[in-house]
């Protein structure tokens, strides 16, 4: 079943945290909690620092998955491919991110080794276990 992207983009838009998951190099799962910006297009922004085991792993293996939401009973997965953003050619994302997150300008002066990641979706579900409602949406 199709997912209005409008819809989408609000629901991600309300939520600020999201938690996202990674595979280390021993193929093992990580997962860590993150603040989240989000573009029309559905792609999610966020930050770490190269030290973080998320920084590591998205870079070996690209593929991840996002989970958003649990109030009310509902929540969005989200799975694409994560990329490290260029401050040069990417500029169009940091700006959202920094939309979301003001104080983000501040973290890359204060914080060594800030960088900050997109993840394009391939697949999205969403569910509300209240209305017993469940769409999913590949790209």
């Amino acid at each position: 079943m199709m997912i209005n992207t409008d819809f989408l983009y609000s629901f991600i838009a309300r939520h600020p945290y999201a938690v996202v998951a990674s595979v280390n190099e021993e193929n093992r799962p990580e997962s860590a909690l993150v603040g989240i910006a989000v573009t029309p297009e559905l792609e999610i922004i966020f930050d770490t620092v190269r030290a973080s085991r998320k920084y590591k792993n998205l870079l070996l293996h690209p593929a991840t998955a996002v989970v958003i939401g649990w109030e009310n009973e509902q929540t969005l997965q989200l799975e694409g491919n994560a990329r490290l953003l260029s401050d040069k050619q990417d500029h169009h994302l940091l700006e959202t991110y920094f939309t979301a997150f003001p104080d983000g300008r501040d973290r890359i002066k204060t914080m060594d080794g800030l960088v900050h990641f997109c993840i394009k979706p391939n697949w999205i579900r969403f569910s509300d276990f209240i209305h017993h409602v469940i769409k999913e949406e590949y790209f």
